[in-house]
C-alpha cells in the first residue's frame, strides 16, 4: 500500500464517512503504528502512513462537568432513589473522581482502614493500587450499596451481578430524568469532570482568584498532581511546586 491510497482512506473517513477529527486520528494511530511495526520487525523498509497528513486534534476534552447546583441535584436525587446502589455511584465518580471502570470494579473487601481512616483500595490504570480515604458522604453512600454484604462487588445492577460502564449510564441518566434541575445528557466521565473542576475551583479560592482560569499555574499544578495522585496512587511530579518569592517578581521595588 502506498503514501496516495492511506491519504484517499483518511479523505474517505472524512468526507464520505464524515467521522470526526478525534475518530479519524485514532484509526491513523492504528494504521501508523501497523506499519512502524512492520518495519521495525523487518517486513518493510519503510512504513507507507510515516509522512500522511492526520487532522490536528486539541488535547483539550469536549466533556463539560456539571455546575455546583446540578451536582447537588444529582446528589438528592440519588440520595432519594429506590435503587441503593444509586447514591453510591454517583458519590464514587464525582466525589472520589473514579473512572468508571475503577468505580465499578471495586468490591466490598476493598473497603479497609489505614491510620484511622475508612479506604477505599482502588485498582486504577496500569493496574496501579491505590488506598483511597473515603469521605463521610461517599462512607454513607457505599454503606447503604452493601448493606449486610460481605463479599461481592459494591455496585450492582438489577440482577445481582456486577454494574458496567452501560448499566452506570443508564442509572445516571435516569436519576437526571428525576432531578428538580435540568441536566444534560448524562454520562459517567462527565462526574470526573465534575471531580476536577470541583478541586480547581477550591484550589482557586485559596489562591484568591475569581475564576479557576486565572488560577496561579503553581495552584493548576497542585490540583493536576493531587487528582491524578488520588486516580493512579502516583504522583506526576517528584518535588513539590516552587512558589515564586517575593524579590523573585521584577516590578517589586526596593
Amino acid at each position: 500500500m502506498s503514501r496516495a491510497e492511506i491519504e484517499r482512506y483518511v479523505g474517505w473517513m472524512r468526507e464520505v464517512r464524515q467521522f470526526k477529527p478525534s475518530t479519524v486520528a485514532r484509526r491513523m494511530a492504528v494504521v501508523a503504528g501497523f506499519y512502524r511495526t512492520c518495519v521495525i520487525d523487518g517486513v518493510l523498509e519503510h512504513s507507507p502512513a510515516e509522512y500522511v497528513r492526520r487532522p490536528r486534534v486539541s488535547n483539550e476534552s469536549p466533556t463539560l462537568g456539571l455546575s455546583h447546583l446540578q451536582f447537588e441535584a444529582l446528589l438528592s436525587a440519588a440520595r432519594d432513589s429506590a435503587n441503593q446502589f444509586d447514591f453510591a455511584l454517583v458519590v464514587m465518580l464525582g466525589m472520589l473522581g473514579l473512572r468508571i471502570f475503577e468505580a465499578c470494579n471495586t468490591d466490598v473487601a476493598d473497603i479497609g482502614e489505614e491510620h484511622g481512616h475508612r479506604v477505599l483500595r482502588v485498582v486504577g490504570k496500569g493496574s496501579k493500587i491505590v488506598l483511597i480515604p473515603l469521605p463521610p458522604a461517599v462512607g454513607r453512600g457505599i454503606d447503604r450499596a452493601i448493606a449486610d454484604r460481605d463479599l461481592g462487588p459494591i455496585l450492582l445492577n438489577t440482577r445481582g451481578r456486577r454494574m458496567d460502564r452501560h448499566c452506570a449510564t443508564r442509572r445516571l441518566r435516569a436519576l437526571a430524568e428525576v432531578s428538580v434541575v435540568r441536566l444534560p445528557h448524562m454520562h459517567p466521565h462527565m462526574l470526573r469532570h465534575t471531580f476536577v473542576t470541583t478541586m480547581l475551583d477550591a484550589v482557586s479560592t485559596y489562591a484568591m482568584c475569581r475564576s479557576p482560569r486565572a488560577t496561579p499555574t503553581p495552584a493548576r499544578r497542585c490540583a493536576t498532581t493531587a487528582l491524578e495522585t488520588t486516580s493512579t496512587g502516583t504522583p506526576t511530579t517528584s518535588s513539590p511546586p516552587k512558589w515564586p518569592r517575593a524579590h523573585d517578581n521584577p516590578t517589586q521595588t526596593s
